[in-house]
């Protein structure tokens, strides 16, 4: 579970950050993402997540969360503390092993890092 420090709460922080137009995508999930201009940033990055109906029925749905949030939890540690990162899962996530979303977030989160122009890109995953 990821602590609630690194959650996103409000809806506000949500449409904040997808609004926030810094984004990239693979074949089984989308990565927003945006830097709090907040002047006291207390604990770490934040993460939300979308799983929509177009994904799935509830069973399905909540597996995608499930291995999303796993895949997040490893990214805690390696962004900055005023990060705040929305993955949308995409139809194919439903589909997709736990390895595939690990990748695919991975990929898409320092595609989202460069467009942003951060210099803290996350260590590559060597579990290959």
């Amino acid at each position: 579970m990821l602590p609630r420090a690194n959650k996103l709460a409000s809806s506000a922080d949500f449409r904040r950050t997808m609004s926030a137009r810094t984004r990239a995508g693979s074949r089984t999930l989308v990565v927003h993402i945006a830097a709090r201009t907040d002047t006291a940033i207390t604990g770490g990055p934040r993460f939300g997540l979308v799983v929509s109906k177009a994904v799935g029925n509830a069973v399905v749905r909540h597996r995608v969360s499930r291995k999303l949030r796993h895949v997040l939890l490893g990214s805690v540690d390696k962004l900055a503390r005023e990060h705040d990162v929305v993955v949308r899962a995409l139809p194919a996530a439903a589909e997709a092993s736990s390895d595939d979303l690990r990748k695919d977030y991975l990929h898409a989160l320092s595609a989202a890092l460069r467009k942003l122009g951060a210099h803290d890109e996350p260590a590559k995953d060597t579990r290959d």
